[in-house]
């Protein structure tokens, strides 16, 4: 039934068809025994929310939104752990802990995890949204709710730093520049990386590369490349990990070419587009070409941890204003475009 505290509708933005955003009233999601209503303060706009809306991978009728912070309003009647007015954020979906990736720590290789994209979905750009009590991460005393967005997002790239295996005194070079992009340049920095290389598209997000923290900044056009004929030869510059973030196949293949020998290639954005990779150049250099998917054990209180310290530019990462939910839609074309650089945050 609905909590007795929360109205009966609210807010959100339904998605009609590919490229198509309605902010309509529905009704405030039901909360089982196990589950906390959370009147959502922020959501930040993730890639996954362009393919949704943008490319009609999503469901009709459905809303998305992922990346939330906000406050408790209700609680189903065997929660103990929160109470309303507690500032949380949504945070990783429960696993079952039993199988053999949860019991390495693994928890995003679950094997009883759901598929991702399958289904409706109820997401955060509403005013309300529900969550598991287990699925909610406390914000820390002091933290602002524009830094707290950014927790999921920094546990993503946070996950593919750890799976990149770089640490100080080896060299990274991110692809991709958008919000996943720069947040990792700025968790390489605050994590101790000195090196770190970015190549991306666009002006304004090459001018955000820069500011997060990367130490040297090209376009793609601008890498060396060796043909097929060429397998054995490595780059002038190359790196000890590339984590790729745009979901480019062209930019996948690229990174390839830009390690050193027994480098690592990580794949953190998602994309349509199947890559080519030349398995001589990874047999004869014996490279690594992975995935990184979700989060670390512990991810979410890690970048929690990270921004409650200050070792991000948060305020450089973020977009300036914050969106309602009627700008979602030219939000998200911005995003796709360009125009827009850095994290948007809507408040529904």
């Amino acid at each position: 039934m609905t909590p007795p505290l929360a109205p009966a509708r609210m807010d959100a933005a339904v998605l009609r068809g590919p490229g198509r955003l309605e902010v309509a009233s529905v009704p405030v999601p039901d909360v089982g025994p196990h589950q906390v209503l959370v009147e959502v303060d922020l959501c930040g706009v993730c890639g996954t929310d362009l393919h949704m809306v943008l490319d009609g991978w999503g469901e009709r009728g459905s809303w998305g939104g992922h990346e939330w912070t906000g406050r408790v309003a209700t609680v189903g009647p065997e929660v103990t752990r929160w109470e309303p007015g507690d500032a949380v954020v949504g945070g990783p979906a429960a696993r079952c802990g039993e199988c053999a990736a949860c019991r390495d720590g693994r928890p995003s290789l679950c094997a009883a995890r759901d598929t991702p994209g399958i289904g409706p979905e109820q997401g955060a750009f509403a005013t309300y949204t529900v969550a598991g009590a287990d699925e909610l991460v406390a914000v820390p005393d002091g933290l602002a709710p524009r830094a707290a967005a950014l927790a999921e997002p920094l546990a993503v790239a946070l996950h593919g730093i750890t799976v990149s295996g770089v640490a100080p005194g080896r060299r990274a070079l991110v692809l991709g520049a958008g919000p996943i992009g720069a947040l990792t340049i700025a968790a390489l920095r605050a994590l101790g990386v000195d090196d770190v290389a970015c190549a991306e598209p666009g002006e304004a997000r090459r001018a955000l590369a820069r500011s997060v923290g990367a130490t040297a900044v090209c376009h793609p056009d601008d890498l060396d490349v060796p043909s097929i004929a060429e397998p054995g030869r490595i780059v002038a510059g190359a790196v000890d990990a590339v984590l790729e973030c745009s979901g480019r196949a062209a930019a996948m293949e690229a990174g390839l070419a830009q390690l050193v020998r027994g480098g690592t290639l990580v794949l953190v954005g998602a994309g349509m587009e199947a890559p080519r990779f030349d398995p001589n150049r990874i047999l004869l250099n014996e490279l690594v070409v992975t995935g990184a998917f979700t989060y670390d054990q512990g991810g979410f209180e890690r970048a929690l941890g990270l921004l409650a310290a200050g070792s991000l530019p948060v305020d450089d990462l973020l977009e300036p204003e914050v969106v309602p939910l009627d700008g979602l839609l030219d939000a998200m074309r911005g995003l796709a475009e360009g125009r827009l650089a850095g994290k948007v945050l809507v408040k529904p």
